[in-house]
């Protein structure tokens, strides 16, 4: 069953993260993807991330998919139970992910139970693709980005930020260009997705 904690925000939501996927069962050791950050100036959301994990009683392994080989890559992912991809430039963090062939082996892993959280950027390569996120971020920032499909883990298209400064009005200008093409599931920064199998929650 896949299981996926989708947020905006992960430190405004990490309460609700342990209330539905922290268990004693799990090692409490997570992958930590910060790759979209490295195209961005506001970089604080990663650290705030880790101190949470850190918090929460998580070891952090930080594999930056940008430098690492596709080896390297593929076997940390391989071995964890928790998996986090952090916000950022989201069409940059899927170029990255392509050019070291991660996408269908993060799908493989979400199929064997690991746990996806995904925050912002993050939470938004799970669509099928990431057209609509061009309001939102500039694609120019990914130059080697072929093609707009994505991980295609869920059926509709996280919208993160809602009313949130400063994203409120590339949220309204995403719902407007693409609400009647997309299913598209907008969250503020205090709501998270939970997906557990088919079942989809907003909380």
């Amino acid at each position: 069953m896949k299981k996926l904690f989708l947020t905006s925000y992960f430190a405004g939501t990490a309460k609700l993260f342990e209330q539905y996927f922290v268990s004693d069962e799990l090692e409490k050791k997570v992958v930590f993807i910060p790759t979209a950050g490295n195209v961005e100036e506001y970089k604080e959301h990663l650290a705030k991330a880790q101190i949470k994990f850190a918090e929460l009683g998580f070891a952090v392994e930080v594999l930056d998919v940008a430098t690492a080989s596709e080896a390297a890559a593929k076997e940390k992912i391989e071995q964890t139970k928790y998996l986090y991809i952090a916000g950022g430039n989201t069409f940059y963090l899927l170029q990255e992910l392509k050019r070291k062939n991660l996408l269908d082996f993060i799908v493989k892993r979400v199929s064997e139970e690991m746990i996806y959280i995904g925050e912002s950027a993050g939470g938004m390569i799970t669509a099928p693709n990431v057209e609509y996120v061009q309001p939102m971020d500039p694609k120019e920032l990914a130059p080697e980005l072929a093609s707009y499909e994505a991980l295609n883990l869920v059926d509709f298209y996280l919208l993160p930020h809602e009313g949130e400064f400063p994203f409120a009005e590339a949220v309204e200008e995403i719902s407007k260009t693409y609400g009647d093409k997309y299913n598209l599931l907008a969250i503020n920064n205090k709501q998270a997705i939970i997906v557990k199998g088919n079942e989809v929650k907003k909380v």
